[in-house]
């Protein structure tokens, strides 16, 4: 098989089995670049195990920002961007090593990949996560093709064509509830601040129904109820979560406007 040139980066806060998962699965990349923020010492001996090339650096509440610095430290050709609740499946390592060595695909210069989501022992395979399991998230690109943009949800954003592959991440989210409401809380203050640097604003109606409207949307729209139990308790936290956004969207305005004043 032809050297395919390919960096797999690894972007993680913490040093457990679910990090391990993920770089056993990147492992047959030509390199391995670990960001992490806050580190522990099982990250640093994960990182060192996998012969990965270890950086920390605060995230600060900023992905994209992360990830931009990891493209500069990548040396390949192509860049992997792989969580640490995510494991690359064999089939697409296969696919991926077939896809970078095709001579006549120059002109295609980043792929969608399609994940699939496990939750509560079973995977989900509609509502919140119908989209993303159909259509791909931007995940493997050419080094200097584009870069990333957003404070938390980031998108790549690339200067040239993309195909979309076959085959699927595997991810592994706050697989209890406690872990879910954790990051819920997390994300949904990154977002609203993203959203207050943009100069959103928000109302009461929206506070009370967008969260609903969500829920309607995940649940019914997008059939989240064909996944039984877990469906319903997806739907429900994620427009929890749109909630909570909105909530501190409000506060921090209020927050502002108090601060304008004094």
């Amino acid at each position: 098989m032809k050297k395919s040139n390919l960096s797999a980066v690894v972007l993680t806060s913490k040093g457990d089995a679910s990090l391990e998962r993920s770089l056993k699965s990147v492992s047959f990349c030509d390199e391995i670049i670990v960001v992490a923020d806050n580190p522990d010492r099982k990250t640093k001996e994960l990182a060192r195990r996998y012969k990965a090339i270890f950086f920390q650096r605060s995230l600060n509440g900023n992905f994209a920002a992360q990830r931009n610095f990891a493209l500069q430290k990548s040396s390949g050709e192509w860049i992997l961007f792989v969580d640490d609740d995510e494991e690359i499946s064999n089939d697409l390592k296969d696919e991926i090593i077939r896809k970078i060595n095709k001579e006549n695909d120059r002109k295609i210069i980043a792929y969608y990949i399609k994940r699939r989501d496990f939750w509560w022992g079973r995977e989900l395979k509609f509502g919140e996560v119908k989209k993303v399991r159909s259509k791909g998230l931007i995940r493997l690109v050419r080094k200097n093709s584009g870069r990333w943009h957003g404070l938390v949800h980031e998108v790549y954003l690339p200067h040239g064509s993309c195909d979309r592959l076959q085959a699927y991440i595997n991810h592994f989210p706050h697989q209890s509830i406690g872990e879910f409401l954790k990051d819920i809380n997390y994300y949904s203050s990154l977002r609203a601040k993203e959203l207050l640097v943009e100069g959103n604003s928000v109302n009461l109606l929206e506070i009370i129904f967008f969260p609903l409207a969500k829920f309607l949307l995940n649940y019914f729209i997008n059939m989240g109820f064909r996944d039984g139990e877990a469906g319903f308790a997806y739907a429900f936290l994620m427009s929890f979560h749109s909630f909570l956004v909105r909530a501190k969207l409000y506060q921090y305005l209020k927050l502002s406007a108090r601060h304008s004043q004094a």
